[in-house]
């Protein structure tokens, strides 16, 4: 017993893991005492007992009939999870033993849960969930129906189960479900496991058991409830020859509780809702209890009927659901606690249908009701929309077979074809993403099907073809759809059919799926334009589209192209001059000779630039992209690319790849022909480069509107940009200097008046030959049209105001018949001629401020869209000397910017923080001689002047520049030309800029400068920092501050923790140098010779840090450079005068804390080196050379207690830091309260005084 009894105070655990745990060591204890007590027979009179009150005493061991009276009783205990972890174990050890009888523990169950008057509430309701655990244990480990005898004598055998001790358990579970109707489910529940359990038995008094369950449940008790449906359903399906149509009816008239004719009495009855009964037919309803969130387990027994099962009634699923659901669960009247349920049956149900069955889900009442709950946030029902929403899209990831089916019926009758634009959700566009390549081919069939039909209205015609175009371009735009050649062509080709053409005769073997049919009705201007606009779009987004193909045997990845390599904008003009030579359409637009000439000659540039091989393949292929992407937009767009440009641009990639060499034609008339190609020759005659007019192109797209055009430009110039020149950068970034906009638009509106004005004069007299009767119309028509306008309500208010200021009042019409007139003088006539001046001066200001609002907002977009250009270069070639060009400019956008080209600012400090401050590789200056064309070559000595200059005019911008972000750009981009200039091996330029910031730095107190600026500088070029070792330490003394005195020896102090040993004289020299300068600093402090030198206590403390990291550096340089015994390290750090510089510490009241670390530095300097250590020690093991120690073990000897000592060295200096922080109270921060000023760890802001407060 005493083993077992610890056990069951775990059992009421909270813990789900320790309850088991608790179980199964306790029912593993009690079957090892079962089986002992076992191998004792039992005694001759305990024969037969086991109906008396000690039979379970007689027939177990003394714990296991302890335990099985102690688990009945904690099945009524409150405590915890008692009832959980005690029935369990309850269950399990019923199971276990055999030795036990089904009334016995029923009597046990019912003498443990006693109820009496005096219970209160909570106590009631634990003794009956004790008791429907324990009926429940019972019937879970088969003793309700266990045929084993009990272990008793031969003369007499009991069975452990009987049909009384079954009928005992079946009716209390009936009493229980009657008594509360909140349990009437959970009882109900524990009945149909012991009719499953029932049905797998096999009893003698089976046959008995199913009449008497069918007695107590169906002629006993005529009320109806969803649990005894799922009752009636399992024992219909267990025992199939019992005869159940009388036990049924009258409440339902076919004994199949799943026919047709019983689904309305079987929707009301599951609708748990009560009933007015006033129709005598109607059935009798149990009353409903509280309502739960959790789906009845009704459903799931229905729904594996209707669906499951072999012998399931097929063909009625579909009406099930629209009834007891659809029309029940969903109908307007329903509750929203209903409908709930009805959500989780669809949930239940979709993972459940078969593919016939699944659009039978969608149905009127639900998708009403799905949608109004997912269109707004504060619907009552929106999560368990939105959770449905997430169970379709994994049962399409499941199914993507399914998916157009889904998408079928959430646009189809019932649904909505705006059904995401509705529901604010990504349902069909999730879904699509899941489908296959077949399935997309049958979404396009099926919309393309609906574009035609002649029976519906216009506006409804109209409007579904524009839901058509939508879903078209949606496709495209998916990134998740793989972009296969067929169906994307398909769309394509549908948008330029519809689009550019009017199809006047159907042709059925045509490839173009447009032309199969004739549109009744023909399409609207409206939906042509929106093709044409469509198409633009899907173009932009597939030139973006990475695909991968073979080159080569060779997988590659190119942008804008199909699977075969062709580009989709050469798919589209091949398209478009296919369906020119077509009967069966004709154009919409007419095309004159003009255009038809260059058109020819594009294609003929373009088909030369397919050939183009080797280095220039890839820019070839940007400029392919770029003409064909001109004629595209040529066709399809208002905003057309004019003919001039287009052949500009043909020229220079004519000239740029050498095309052709044949003279210029000349005309009749003495002009080149559009067609006559350009000679290499005239390029040089002060023309512009080919590159460059192509990039004008490029740069004229960026200031349209349309997507596609900006992409095709991006695009364009990350294919062009290794062809990219000095000119080319130049005029880029002429597109970046600050204008006025509205100078611009006069000086274009003034262009355009000469123009109009020239060809006024062309036209000769005819003008003057107009009649006056002509001139009368117009004024008449003038003067209709300026009464005919709407009259401006505020300008009206204002002229209202200035008249009332000067006491007239505004007449109206009620006023003509007033007998006098009021007449004003000369005076009121001026002052109101001031007021109303003033009125419309500040009208026309106000429209004036508008124009030039909105030309300095095009303008900053326009900017923006030539910094991704900016970026494309950076980005494609990180390596060429033209972005050390940019770098300047970029810093204007980003510095000088005003508030309202915020936007532009950000971008251009994106670039550069990314580009240049982040940059892997760096470009080269050397190199620009070679690739810098458009212009004379520049020499060496030329090119470092001008990566010089770039370099001076960044530290001058740095040490006025007031915003720590811009200083932090300035540094990025000082960093990235110092890296630039230093592998040109311009070490010393960058050394005398660094050196000039530095002084200005130390030396001027309002310097913006900080020192994180140097810092940077110093962890990059540590060999060009070691350059400013000097300039350093001399301008320390001459600090404007004692706060950017303690920054200068934090940078010395970054300078010494990796200092080039290697020169080992360099270093020598620097060390004895700051050696005498803090010994010179500590010497003036402790004597108070310099008054502007006034150090406190925890600023020397500053100073013998740097004297101890000094003293440490000279250790490792005397073991490198190897200097004799003795005073190896003295000779370097001289510790007579740190001996000194100690008593001087200690004599001073307000230093003699730092004396210890003075100390230090003495001990450091004194003791001679590792190294000497080392070779002392081995001069005298020369002399007694045990055996078995080489050399090689002496060396890692010493270099073990080289390691001790500095470990040591680093503990005693810990020591003291944590001694002299008890001493302080309070610690400097001269850092603080300086704009623009960065903390350093160790030595920054030390250079303020504090005044302390003396405590009490």
């Amino acid at each position: 017993m005493s083993t077992t009894l610890p056990l069951f105070w775990h059992l009421s655990s909270s813990s789900k893991k320790d309850r088991l745990d608790a179980s199964v060591k306790l029912i593993s204890s009690l079957e090892h005492f079962q089986a002992q007590f076992e191998a004792s027979s039992p005694s001759e009179e305990d024969e037969g007992n086991d109906e008396k009150p000690d039979a379970l005493e007689t027939l177990n061991a003394q714990d296991v009939s302890y335990s099985v009276r102690r688990l009945t009783r904690g099945l009524a205990s409150p405590r915890e999870s008692s009832r959980l972890g005690f029935s369990v174990a309850l269950t399990e050890l019923l199971s276990r033993i055999e030795t036990v009888t089904c009334s016995q523990i029923f009597a046990l169950i019912m003498d443990a849960t006693k109820s009496q008057g005096s219970m209160t509430g909570q106590e009631e309701r634990d003794v009956l969930f004790a008791r429907l655990f324990g009926m429940t244990a019972i019937i879970q480990s088969g003793l309700i129906v266990r045929t084993k005898p009990l272990p008793t004598s031969q003369s007499s055998a009991t069975l452990a189960s009987s049909f009384e001790g079954y009928e005992q358990v079946l009716t209390e579970l009936l009493v229980l479900g009657e008594k509360k109707s909140w349990l009437r489910e959970s009882a109900w529940w524990a009945i149909s496991l012991a009719a499953d359990s029932l049905k797998a038995a096999e009893v003698p008094w089976k046959d008995e058991a199913v009449h008497a369950t069918a007695q107590h449940l169906f002629v006993e008790n005529k009320i109806w409830s969803p649990e005894k449906i799922a009752l009636a359903l399992k024992l219909q399906s267990a025992f199939e020859e019992f005869n159940w149509r009388p036990l049924f009816s009258p409440t339902f008239k076919n004994p199949d509780l799943l026919s047709n004719v019983n689904l309305q009495t079987l929707a009301l009855i599951l609708k748990d809702s009560a009933h007015d009964g006033g129709d005598a037919d109607a059935p009798k309803i149990a009353a409903a209890g509280g309502w739960k969130t959790q789906l009845h387990y009704v459903w799931d027994i229905m729904l594996d009927r209707l669906l499951n099962t072999s012998n399931a009634v097929k063909g009625n699923f579909p009406e099930f659901f629209r009834i007891v659901v659809d029309e029940s669960l969903f109908s307007s009247t329903a509750s929203p606690e209903r409908k709930y349920w009805g959500f989780q049956v669809f949930q239940k149900a979709l993972h459940l249908v078969s593919e016939d069955n699944m659009p039978m889900l969608f149905t009127k009442n639900f998708m009403r009701t799905w949608i109004n709950h997912l269109s707004k946030q504060d619907r009552y029902l929106h999560k368990a929309a939105k959770q449905t929403v997430a169970e379709i899209q994994t049962f399409v990831q499941r199914n993507p077979k399914l998916g157009f089916a889904l998408i079928l019926q959430l646009t189809g009758v019932h649904g909505s074809q705006q059904f995401d634009k509705i529901t604010k959700t990504k349902t069909l566009e999730s879904i699509i993403s899941t489908m296959d390549v077949d399935d997309i081919k049958q979404y396009i069939a099926h919309l393309l099907n609906q574009a035609n039909d002649s029976e519906v209205e216009v506006e409804i015609i109209n409007a579904r073809r524009r839901w058509i175009i939508d879903q078209l371009s949606a496709l495209i735009r998916n990134g998740s759809i793989a972009k296969t050649g067929e169906w994307v062509e398909t769309v394509l080709d549908w948008f330029v059919v519809n689009g550019l053409y009017v199809v006047k005769k159907k042709s059925e073997k045509s490839r173009f799926i447009g032309l199969r049919q004739i549109p009744k009705p023909q399409f609207s201007d409206e939906l042509r334009q929106a093709c044409r606009d469509k198409l633009l779009s899907c173009l932009a987004d597939l030139t973006n589209h990475i695909m991968t193909i073979e080159s080569d045997n060779a997988k590659v990845k190119v942008a804008g192209v199909a699977a075969d390599g062709e580009l989709w904008v050469t798919k589209v003009l091949s398209t478009i001059e296919e369906l020119k030579q077509e009967k069966h359409v004709s154009s919409i637009a007419e095309i004159d000779k003009e255009e038809e000439v260059l058109r020819a000659k594009v294609r003929e540039v373009v088909a030369k630039l397919e050939k183009v091989s080797g280095n220039q393949q890839e820019a070839a292929s940007g400029t392919q992209l770029l003409l064909v992407a001109s004629l595209v937009q040529q066709s399809c767009s208002e905003e057309v690319v004019s003919l001039e440009t287009i052949e500009l641009c043909t020229n220079a990639a004519t000239r740029e790849f050498s095309l052709d060499k044949v003279k210029k034609k000349k005309t009749k008339k003495g002009r080149p022909s559009a067609s006559a190609p350009i000679d290499e020759a005239d390029s040089d005659d002060g023309g512009p480069e080919p590159i460059d007019a192509i990039v004008d192109t490029i740069i004229g797209f960026m200031e349209e509107s349309t997507a596609y055009m900006r992409t095709i430009g991006n695009q364009v110039f990350s294919l062009i940009s290794g062809q990219v020149k000095i000119s080319t950068i130049d005029l880029i970034l002429t597109q970046l200097e600050t204008r006025d906009p509205a100078a611009e638009d006069e000086e274009i509106d003034e262009d355009e008046e000469m123009d109009e004005d020239e060809d006024e004069d062309e036209e000769g007299e005819d003008a003057e030959g107009r009649s006056q009767s002509s001139n009368d119309d117009e004024e008449d028509d003038e003067n209709e049209d300026s009464d005919n306008e709407e009259v401006d309500e505020e300008l009206r208010q204002r002229i209202l105001e200035a008249l009332s200021v000067n006491g007239i009042k505004a007449a109206n019409e009620d006023d003509e018949d007033s007998e006098e007139e009021e007449y004003m003088d000369d005076d009121q006539m001026m002052a109101i001629d001031e007021h109303l001046a003033e009125v419309f001066r500040s009208r026309v200001n106000e429209k004036k401020a508008s124009k030039d609002l909105d030309a300095q907002r095009e303008a900053t977009h326009f900017k923006n869209r030539v910094l991704d250009l900016i970026d494309i270069f950076m980005k494609k070639q990180p390596s060429s000397p033209l972005i050390i060009r940019l770098i300047i400019p970029l810093v204007d956008l980003i510095t000088r910017s005003t508030t309202d080209e915020k936007q532009l600012s950000d971008k251009a400090r994106g670039i550069a923080r990314s580009r240049i401050g982040k940059a892997k590789e760096i470009a080269s200056a050397e190199e620009q001689k070679v690739e810098g064309g458009g212009g004379k070559e520049k020499g060496e000595g030329e090119e470092q002047e001008e990566v010089t200059s770039i370099f001076e005019t960044l530290h001058k911008r740095a040490r006025t520049e007031r915003s720590p972000d811009h200083l932090s750009i300035l540094s990025d981009c000082c960093i990235y030309i110092s890296q630039v200039m230093l592998h040109a091996g311009m070490q010393d330029q960058v050394v005398v800029q660094y050196c000039h910031s530095l002084i200005d730095f130390i030396s001027r107190k309002n310097s913006s400068l900080n020192v994180s600026f140097f810092q940077q500088f110093f962890r990059r070029s540590r060999t060009a920092a070691w350059n400013l070792r000097n300039d350093l330490l001399e301008v320390s003394g001459k600090a404007a501050n004692l706060y950017r005195q303690f920054q200068a020896y934090q940078l010395i102090h970054d300078l010494l923790t990796e200092p080039p040993f290697d020169n080992h004289d360099e270093v020598t020299q620097y060390l004895q140098a700051l050696c005498k300068t803090l010994l010179d600093v500590i010497s003036r402090a402790c004597d108070g010779s310099d008054s502007s030198l006034g150090l406190n206590a925890s600023q020397m403390r500053e100073v013998l840090k740097l004297a101890l990291v000094g003293a440490r550096q000279a250790r490792k340089v005397a073991v490198a450079a190897q200097i004799p015994q003795p005073q190896n390290v003295a000779t370097i750090w001289d510790s007579a005068a740190w001996t000194q510089a100690t008593d001087l510490l200690l004599a001073s009241e307000r230093f003699k804390g730092a004396a210890q670390m003075c100390k230090q530095v003495v001990q450091i300097a004194s003791a001679p080196s590792n190294m000497s250590q080392s070779q002392s020690k081995g001069k005298d093991e020369k002399k007694v050379k045990p055996k078995g120690v080489s050399k090689e073990s002496k060396e890692r000897r010493a270099k073990e207690e080289e390691k001790k000592g500095g470990n040591e060295e680093v503990k005693e200096l810990k020591g003291e830091k944590k001694r002299t922080s008890r001493k302080r109270k309070t610690q400097v921060a001269g850092a603080d309260g300086i704009e623009g000023e960065e903390s350093a760890p160790s030595l920054e802001g030390q250079g303020k005084k504090v005044k302390r407060k003396k405590v009490a």
